[in-house]
């Protein structure tokens, strides 16, 4: 028993640190990086993969930002030259209720408010599996009132699926493909204002693209 729990600890320790001495390693480069005039992103991000609540994502957010944010402070990395491109605070992709635009942008901004520093100039959230319709709805539903930082997007997959799927490598969608792309940058850039309603979206817009284990 003993032997067992000693593994398990060890084998806690090892998830906890390995990651930990990688991300530590390449904030000591980050000032650096400053020093010759780049921005540099910063994007943990913690995965929509379980069927937990809400409130679990909020708990393991916080922990995470509250140790990126110590190792940039320990790197003397500049708050106000650095931007952020962390994932929402949602509930599980296999969690049994779906939250609402509402409670989406309560949990975020509260992680935010609590371990983001207002010096930061920007947050850049990733889609991370949500439909482009769900990521919008939510991006729009932080900026109804003002916020320390300026909130929107850097989305991949909630800004490019419909596009890619409208082109299909075709020549003759390229037009067609252009026009969705378009619809989505307006809709997105609406929801950086707090003024998108979500009218007239397509149904393929409505569609989750969240992927079990997804990689890079």
């Amino acid at each position: 028993m003993i032997e067992e729990n000693l593994c398990n600890q060890i084998h806690y320790n090892l998830n906890y640190f390995v990651p930990l001495f990688i991300f530590t390693h390449l904030v000591s480069n980050l000032n650096n990086l400053q020093d010759n005039g780049l921005v540099p992103i910063v994007e943990p991000e913690i995965l929509l993969d379980g069927d937990h609540g809400i409130e679990r994502t909020l708990e393991v957010a916080e922990k995470v930002w509250s140790e990126v944010f110590f190792y940039l402070a320990e790197n003397n990395v500049l708050f106000e030259g650095i931007l952020l491109k962390p994932s929402m605070v949602t509930p599980g992709a296999e969690h049994k209720e779906k939250a609402s635009p509402e409670a989406i942008a309560k949990n975020t901004l509260t992680m935010l408010r609590r371990r983001v520093p207002p010096a930061v100039p920007g947050i850049m959230f990733l889609s991370g599996g949500q439909s482009e319709l769900e990521a919008t709805m939510n991006l729009n539903a932080m900026n109804q009132s003002a916020n320390p930082w300026h909130v929107s997007f850097s989305y991949a997959r909630a800004l490019q699926n419909s596009v890619l799927k409208t082109w299909q490598g075709q020549p003759e969608n390229i037009e067609a493909a252009q026009k969705a792309l378009l619809v989505r940058a307006k809709a997105n850039s609406l929801a950086q204002l707090g003024s998108y309603t979500g009218e007239g979206e397509s149904d393929e817009a409505k569609k989750g693209m969240f992927q079990k284990g997804y990689t890079y």
